[in-house]
């Protein structure tokens, strides 16, 4: 992802925020909401792939 960040700083010159691109933030913003869900299933029983997709094929989102 290629980003044209821009750096607000102080009187002396440190950087204090980032300003970026409202797509490249939104990004940002669908990813950590992705790992917080990641983080919340962790300790959930997993079921074997072909379990799974027989489960999709029966509900119909998933055709033969």
């Amino acid at each position: 992802m290629e980003s044209a960040l821009q750096y607000v700083t102080d009187g002396s010159g440190a950087k204090t925020a980032v300003l970026l691109p409202i797509h490249e933030y939104e990004a940002l913003m669908e990813d950590l909401s992705d790992l917080a869900v990641i983080a919340d299933r962790r300790g959930e029983e997993t079921i074997a792939h072909d379990e799974f997709l027989a489960e999709l094929r029966k509900d119909g989102i998933l055709s033969d």
